[in-house]
């Protein structure tokens, strides 16, 4: 079994070593688990820049230069010959071998197509499209009359040809999702027999390398570091990725509904790059499928592969996790293509998410939008069930700890807190851009500075901000804020705010948060932010004097969901709030503080990276088994042969028959049923009467319809509005489940709501029945109108009423609102333990055959139960029928429904017959 790990960028890139004499291709060990840590940013090349020569990671001595000036002083190196020596520096081994790969848990990446440490081709991509929609046609024109090379194609660029005849080498990467790889590579330091394959671009342009070149490099990949490599032209990954995942689509899912003439522009034309990406994807996936494989879909660049696949191998089995948040239905459905998306996410068993607030938005989306049946764990579609669950990533803090103990990293917790004794020390580290709420931040700390001016003189806000992409207003603001708050409060002695607007290298970065006496991340919305698990670990006091520090944790983030109140959780929008938690956390006890630290380590340790992936692997396998056992496909047709051996077989019988679709057709309004088909009571009636038999029938329908319904026939027991009612089999009494004082309490609520609707759909009425509400819109002219506002609907009712335990379903022709306490499940329970006691009281056994029929999803749950008694041997014969073609945990099925040749009443008739 192998697993598939697709993600848009692998763990590996390729450096092209340029005017060096040509030898053999080189790369890291032959296998991924010989990488040591050193390999991955053990020198500042993470970062865009270097720091200067008299850094101790420069290879300074272990004294520090009292006359430096700044902490963080950074040179620029573009030239061929830095970069390779920043090469070298990567290989440097750190100094315990057995530590294996890791990468900084968040890294500030340049985008894709930008030159960073690497020598590396240049993007061949073409000019995106003009802002204004009123150029596109201008655009096209000029491209067609255009003679002579395009500028956005430099096939003659002196480095491709360069690159043509250079050796190369396999690195690790600087693109992708860091803690998506550290959290593999733990499980398969944990699990040395573990499998896996990554499938994902090289993150680079490769429109410059031939065919031959791509063939060598795709080999060694796949040969030696357990690597499937997607080749695409650089025009398509440059539309999916710069121009559509992160202008259209990563905006969208961090609620900010992108609405900028820009991305008017480019949504026109990248959707079709993000289709055509996809289906590349998916194209390598089925390639190198082999049944029994696992196929795990990483992020929302590949949101599309999931149902790309399943047309193609339906059999397959196959993960989604979101790494990222998932807005609510009102802001995904400003999206045009948002039916897409969210189909293609359906086509995986296994949804994941960050935290159980994305799954509750995707769940409410679904209904929403595609009009099908959300339940608290996943959604039911008309052929199968997806499972959607709540997944929180870690970090791996046992390799963490040991790249704490470098004395490179000791080095630089010594500067600094030499440089800032006696200092109170916030840092934090963020993207520029409008998700990670910098300016919030600064504009906080503006605000504590002036409302507690004793700490401004004690103070030290380290801001590192690494530049995003087209951010300039942002960038203007920031700096506006930056320069006001040091022109208020700095003195010759002291500067209250650092602002750097660059990276730093990873041994700076561990040393900044061992010295730090509060982090401060004020997202205004992340999936799950990882910083604050690395700075929890980093706050050990094992290599330097400051320890236990506080975390204060924007409430809009993945990980406030999961430190269950032990971090300091502000609104990132809400400056007094913030200003206050600075204030809180630099006064707060040392016992208060260790207590909370204690708290949040724990549960860092218990949402690391390795449980993370075998929890998710682990649950997507159980989801795929329990699907592939409820699939029409898996399920065999009843045999009547057997059925009536095992009637024969037993002294005590009991049948459970749903009536609305399996003994009856559905009625509709202008076809109300107050008599039963004439054979359907005669065969009630010959099973009734036999000696032994127990015959109960189950219904939505109200006590009085199924009272006329079933007067005719004797000794009938009868479960009424799926539960709430129930009639034994000798008596003629009913019994209420519910209190109906109770009930008319929250039907008041829901009327107005459901009428609400029905006001705006012609055709359609409310049935109001004692103890559920029943939106009918068969009669609609506009199904789909019908079906969208259903859905609108049963979200509405979901979540308003949810502590009611009320609970709305979209059905076939209407919508359902009914209680959640009381189904056909409970009733059956009641039933079965009155016959056991009976039978107990006769001297006889209890039923030793149990037959439950139905057609809808209301009968699920007695599917359950019955199935569950035969499981646990309670009764000895155990026969569940659906007469419906929908995925179900029926056994048997008898889909040709009740006009069939072979209908339930004929398999009744049948038994009745042969006994």
């Amino acid at each position: 079994m192998t697993i598939f790990v697709a993600a848009l960028f692998l763990p590996y890139t390729i450096n092209f070593e340029v005017n060096k004499p040509k030898t053999p291709p080189k790369g890291l060990p032959r296998h991924p688990s010989q990488i040591r840590v050193g390999d991955y940013n053990s020198s500042p090349t993470v970062s865009l820049f270097t720091p200067d020569s008299n850094s101790p990671e420069s290879g300074a001595s272990s004294t520090v230069h009292e006359q430096q000036a700044d902490l963080f002083t950074h040179e620029r190196k573009s030239s061929s010959a830095s970069s390779e020596m920043l090469l070298q520096k990567r290989a440097q081994s750190w100094p315990s071998p057995a530590i294996q790969v890791l990468a900084p848990a968040e890294p500030h990446s340049p985008a894709w197509g930008r030159q960073g440490v690497f020598n590396q081709p240049k993007s061949r991509a073409a000019s995106p499209p003009p802002a204004s929609i009123l150029n596109h046609s201008r655009e096209i024109e000029r491209k067609v009359h255009s003679r002579g090379p395009s500028m956005a194609d430099p096939r003659e660029d002196s480095q491709d040809r360069a690159l043509r005849d250079a050796d190369w080498s396999v690195q690790p990467a600087e693109q992708g999702n860091a803690g998506l790889r550290n959290a593999v590579h733990a499980a398969y330091l944990a699990d040395g027999d573990l499998e896996k394959i990554w499938i994902g671009t090289l993150g680079m342009p490769t429109d410059a390398l031939d065919q031959d070149r791509k063939d060598d490099i795709a080999s060694m990949l796949q040969t030696d570091y357990d690597c499937m490599t997607v080749f695409l032209e650089d025009s398509d990954l440059d539309g999916h990725y710069s121009h559509y995942c992160k202008t259209i689509l990563w905006p969208m899912l961090h609620y900010q509904v992108p609405d900028s003439p820009k991305s008017k522009a480019y949504e026109d034309h990248s959707w079709v790059y993000y289709v055509k990406i996809n289906q590349a994807f998916a194209d390598h996936i089925v390639k190198g499928y082999k049944r029994g494989d696992i196929i795990w879909i990483n992020d929302y660049h590949l949101l599309l592969v999931p149902a790309m696949i399943r047309k193609i191998l339906p059999d397959a089995q196959i993960g989604l996790f979101l790494h990222v948040s998932f807005p609510s239905s009102e802001v995904f459905r400003c999206l045009s293509v948002r039916n897409q998306i969210l189909e293609g996410m359906l086509g995986a068993n296994l949804i994941g998410f960050q935290a159980q607030e994305y799954c509750l938005h995707f769940l409410q989306t679904c209904s929403r939008l595609l009009f099908t049946e959300a339940t608290p764990t996943g959604v039911q579609l008309e052929d199968r069930f997806v499972n959607v669950s709540s997944f929180p990533i870690g970090i791996v803090p046992q390799v963490l700890n040991e790249r704490r103990g470098d004395h490179v990293v000791q080095e630089w917790v010594r500067k600094i807190q030499q440089k800032f004794s006696n200092k109170y020390l916030i840092v934090a580290r963020d993207k520029l851009d409008h998700v990670r709420g910098v300016r919030q931040k600064l504009l906080a700390y503006e605000l504590f500075l002036n409302k507690y001016p004793q700490f401004a003189d004690h103070t030290v806000l380290i801001q590192v901000a690494t530049s995003a992409t087209n951010q300039a207003e942002l960038d203007c603001v920031v700096s506006e804020i930056v320069t006001r708050i040091n022109s208020q409060h700095s003195t010759l002695a002291h500067q209250p705010l650092m602002y750097l607007k660059q990276d730093m290298g990873y041994k700076q970065y561990l040393a900044m948060l061992m010295s730090a006496d509060a982090l401060m991340i004020t997202s205004l919305r992340e999936g799950m932010n990882l910083t604050s698990h690395e700075y929890i670990c980093c706050q050990d006091g094992r290599y330097g004097r400051k320890s236990h520090g506080v975390l204060i944790l924007s409430e809009f983030t993945g990980s406030s969901s999961i430190f269950d109140g032990n971090d300091l959780s502000v609104n990132p929008w809400d400056h007094r709030q913030c200003a206050e938690a600075m204030r809180k956390a630099l006064q707060m006890s040392p016992e208060e503080k260790e207590e909370r630290w204690c708290k949040l380590i724990d549960l860092v340790k218990l949402t690391d990276g390795a449980r993370w992936f075998n929890s998710f692997l682990k649950e997507l396998d159980r989801a795929w088994d329990q699907q592939a056992r409820r699939h029409t496909f898996s399920i065999p047709r009843l045999s009547t042969t057997k059925l009536c051996e095992q009637y024969r077989a037993s002294e005590t019988r009991l049948f459970m028959l749903d009536y609305e679709g399996t003994l009856a057709s559905h009625e509709t309004r202008t076809s109300y049923q107050f008599t039963s088909p004439q054979r359907t009571i005669d065969a009630l009636t010959a099973l009734a009467s036999t000696k032994g038999n127990i015959m109960y029938v189950m219904s939505g329908k109200r006590p009085e319809e199924l009272h006329i319904l079933f007067e005719r026939v004797p000794g009938l027991g009868i479960i009424a509005e799926n539960g709430c009612f129930l009639r034994f089999h000798d008596s003629d009494e009913w019994i209420e489940a519910p209190d109906l004082d109770q009930i008319q309490g929250w039907k008041e609520c829901l009327r107005h709501i459901i009428q609400y609707y029905s006001d705006r759909l012609e055709g359609s009425y409310i049935e109001d029945r004692h103890c559920s509400m029943v939106l009918v819109t068969k009669e609609c002219d506009d199904q789909v109108a019908a079906a969208r506002a259903a859905g609108e609907c049963a979200s509405h009712i979901n979540d308003a009423c949810q502590c009611l335990k009320i609970h709305a379903v979209p059905i076939e022709g209407g919508l359902v609102a009914e209680s959640t306490l009381w189904s056909k499940g409970t009733a059956a329970t009641k039933i079965f333990e009155y016959i056991k006691k009976q039978c107990s009281a006769k001297g006889i056994e209890h039923p030793s055959f149990l037959m439950v029929a139905g057609d809808s999803r209301d009968d699920e749950v007695i599917y359950h139960w019955a199935n569950k008694l035969g499981e646990d041997n309670i009764v000895r014969d155990v026969t569940t029928v659906s007469v419906s073609s929908r995925n179900t945990e029926a056994q048997t099925t008898l889909t040709q429904g009740i006009t069939g040749k072979c209908s339930p009443r004929t398999h009744v008739g049948q038994i009745i017959l042969m006994t």
